[in-house]
C-alpha cells in the first residue's frame, strides 16, 4: 500500500492522480464528478495548510493515507450494535449496513441514501449541491483532501414543506479493525419551506491506528428549519479532523447542537454562512479533553444578509495533562445591515497541567449591528470542593458534580429530552473514564 504525507514529506503527485483517477472509474462515476475530484486534487497540492489559532497539527496523521478504494466492514457487536438498530442509517467505514425511512417520510418524498447510490440514482441532486453551496472546491487543504478522497457518506434530501417531527438518526463508526482510510462526506438538503431533526453520531471499533476525515454539508434553504445534532465520542486510536458546514437561505434557520466527547486528537471546523436575510444560527457545544489528548475546535458564523442571527455558546472540560482550544469567530460582512452575532466561551480545567483557551474573535465590517462575546477560562472552586467534601462526598464525584453544574447552561437548552439524558449519560462515562485513568 503506497502511503503520503503530505505537509511532512515530498509526495507523487502523479500517482495520487492516477489513483484518484482509477478509484472514480472503477466506481462508475460520471464525468463531472471526475472532474470535481481532479480539480480538488490539484487544490490540495497547491494549498498550505489551514491555519488554526493556538494549535499545531502539521505533525498529526492526518495526511498519512493511501489511494481511495471501498473496503467492505463487517457490523459491529456489543453496545454499538444495539445502538445501530435503532437507527435509521448506521455504517461502519464505508459499508452501509441499515438503511430505512417511515413510510410517511418516503411518501412525501424524503431521500435517505448512501453518497455513492445518491451519486448513481440522484445525480442532479448531488451535482447540484456537492461543493457548491455550503463548501466549495479550493476552501482549503483539508477539504479539497477530502473531496478528492471520499468514498461514502450519507446523503439526505427534505422536499420542499415537508415538515419531519421525528429524527433522522445516523450512525457512521470510523473502522480501526484496519488502517484504510476513513473519508466520509455527508450532503444534508432542506428544500424550502422544510423542517427536520438530525442526529450524526461518529464512533469508532478497533484498536488500530487510523484518522477519519468528516464532512458534512447543510444546505438551509429559504424558510427551512434544521435542527442538528453532532455526537462525536471517536476513540483515542482515532486521529481526526471534522468538518460541519451550513449554508442558510433568506429566513432560514439552523440550529447545531455538539457534544465532542472524542478521546483521540481533534480538529473541529463548523461553519455557518448567513447569507439570505433574516437566517438564523445557533451554536451550542460541548467537549470534555482528558489524558494527552488536543482537541481544537473553530466555530464560525459569517452574517452576510441583512437582519442576520449568530449566536455561539460552548463550554468544555479539561481533565489530566489534555488540550482543550476554543476559537469562537463571528464576522458580520459589509453590507450586513441590522445583523446580530454575539458568542460566549466557557473552559473549566481540572488539572494543573491542563491547557486551555477560550478565543473570541469578531470582525466587524459595517455600522449598525449589534455583536458582543464573553470568555473565561479557570479552575474549579475551591469553596465548592470544599463544601462537597465536608459533606462526606468523595472528590471524584464530588468533581463530577461540579462539572455537571457547569454543563448544564448548555445541555439545558437542548431541545430533545431524550438527547439531554444521552448526553448526560456519554458525560458521565466520559468523567468516570478520565478520572479511573
Amino acid at each position: 500500500m503506497t502511503m503520503w504525507t503530505s505537509g511532512v514529506t515530498k509526495v507523487d503527485n502523479q500517482m495520487l492522480l492516477t489513483g484518484v483517477q482509477q478509484y472514480s472509474q472503477t466506481q462508475h462515476e460520471p464525468d463531472w464528478l471526475q472532474q470535481l475530484r481532479q480539480q480538488a486534487l490539484q487544490a490540495y497540492f497547491n494549498l498550505p495548510l489551514p491555519k488554526f489559532e493556538k494549535i499545531n497539527y502539521r505533525d498529526w496523521p492526518l495526511f498519512d493515507f493511501s489511494v481511495p478504494s471501498v473496503l467492505e466492514s463487517e457490523p459491529v457487536t456489543g453496545e454499538l450494535a444495539k445502538q445501530a438498530a435503532t437507527q435509521q442509517f448506521y455504517a461502519v467505514g464505508d459499508s452501509t449496513i441499515q438503511l430505512t425511512l417511515p413510510m410517511a417520510a418516503l411518501r412525501q418524498g424524503v431521500i435517505l441514501s448512501d453518497l455513492r447510490s445518491a451519486i448513481t440514482h440522484h445525480g442532479d441532486l448531488v451535482q447540484k449541491y456537492l461543493m457548491q453551496k455550503a463548501l466549495h472546491v479550493g476552501d482549503d487543504k483539508l477539504t479539497s483532501l477530502n473531496t478528492a478522497m471520499m468514498t461514502n457518506g450519507f446523503f439526505l434530501y427534505v422536499p420542499k414543506n415537508v415538515q419531519l417531527e421525528a429524527p433522522i438518526e445516523l450512525l457512521q463508526i470510523v473502522d480501526n479493525r484496519t488502517t484504510q482510510n476513513y473519508f466520509s462526506h455527508n450532503l444534508l438538503i432542506a428544500d424550502s419551506g422544510s423542517q427536520v431533526n438530525v442526529i450524526q453520531r461518529l464512533a469508532s471499533v478497533g484498536d488500530q491506528a487510523n484518522t477519519a476525515h468528516v464532512l458534512v454539508e447543510v444546505m438551509a434553504e429559504a424558510n427551512s428549519q434544521v435542527n442538528f445534532a453532532g455526537i462525536d465520542t471517536m476513540s483515542a486510536q482515532t486521529t481526526a479532523y471534522l468538518n460541519r458546514r451550513g449554508y442558510l437561505a433568506a429566513d432560514a434557520k439552523l440550529d447545531w447542537e455538539f457534544a465532542e466527547m472524542n478521546a483521540g486528537n481533534v480538529i473541529a471546523d463548523f461553519d455557518s454562512e448567513l447569507k439570505g436575510r433574516g437566517s438564523e444560527a445557533m451554536v451550542k457545544t460541548i467537549a470534555i479533553a482528558n489524558q494527552t489528548q488536543t482537541q481544537a475546535l473553530d466555530t464560525r458564523v459569517t452574517n452576510y444578509g441583512k437582519q442576520t442571527v449568530a449566536n455561539i455558546v460552548q463550554r468544555g472540560i479539561i481533565l489530566d495533562a489534555a488540550t482543550l482550544i476554543f476559537n469562537g469567530i463571528g464576522h458580520i460582512i459589509k453590507g450586513a445591515h441590522g445583523a446580530k452575532a454575539n458568542q460566549e466561551n466557557r473552559l473549566l480545567m481540572l488539572s494543573t497541567k491542563a491547557r486551555g483557551d477560550a478565543n473570541p474573535i469578531l470582525l466587524i465590517d459595517e455600522n449598525d449591528v449589534e455583536a458582543g462575546h464573553a470568555a473565561s477560562v479557570g479552575r474549579v472552586d475551591e469553596q465548592q470542593m470544599y463544601y462537597l467534601l465536608s459533606r462526606g462526598i468523595p472528590k471524584p464525584v464530588a468533581e463530577r458534580l461540579v462539572i455537571r453544574g457547569f454543563l448544564a447552561g448548555v445541555i439545558t437548552e437542548l431541545r430533545s429530552q431524550r438527547l439531554r439524558q444521552e448526553l448526560n449519560d456519554v458525560i458521565e462515562r466520559r468523567l468516570t473514564d478520565g478520572q479511573n485513568d
